[in-house]
């Protein structure tokens, strides 16, 4: 079986003292390296997403700022392919669906933040065009949000959403996902 990780947007600005931190940042980085280590163990493809908001009001991932780097616990190895995006969809305006028709997956292993944004919009496009998904739930964060004059705190927010994609992915925790990928 083949499975490829797509490790979206685990960048510096979301993490504390960033300009958009999220809940539970470094717990679901440590939860990606791990998933990381595994998947180059196995020797199967990892493809990284970064969100660059090249626009003179970019409120974060501004190009040349320290918060659009890819943290350093998940930083791409040369011979992983990184996926430059500036919305959302990691499918949309890049070249995603075309290098994963190429290694023709079994399975695409989501992880990475923010679980409301961008892993839920990149979810639910995968299995749009057909991928069989699979998301790391562990690996990924949220940030608080607000409605109607209510704060929703972050980690009901990965919950809601994490529970909404089980629609259209498999969702299950990175420890899990690591022993499927190096039981070979």
């Amino acid at each position: 079986m083949t499975r490829v990780l797509l490790l979206i947007d685990i960048q510096r600005d979301y993490f504390p003292g960033g300009r958009q931190p999220l809940v539970g940042t470094d717990a679901a980085a440590d939860a990606a390296a791990g998933l990381l280590a595994g998947f180059r163990s196995a020797e199967e493809p990892v493809l990284h997403v970064q969100h660059v908001w090249d626009a003179p009001d970019a409120a974060f991932f501004a190009p040349g700022t320290p918060g659009v780097e890819i943290d350093a616990r998940v930083a791409p190895e040369a011979d992983e392919p990184v996926i430059v995006k500036d919305r959302p969809n990691a499918f949309l305006g890049t070249d995603l669906e075309r290098r994963l028709r190429e290694i023709a997956p079994d399975e695409l292993v989501v992880a990475g933040m923010m679980s409301s944004m961008c892993v839920d919009a990149t979810v639910r496009a995968a299995s749009d065009l057909g991928f069989s998904v699979v998301v790391a739930h562990d690996a990924c964060a949220a940030p608080d949000l607000k409605f109607s004059g209510t704060t929703v705190p972050g980690a009901q927010v990965h919950t809601a959403f994490m529970a909404a994609l089980g629609s259209y992915a498999r969702v299950t925790d990175a420890a899990a996902l690591v022993a499927e990928v190096t039981a070979r």
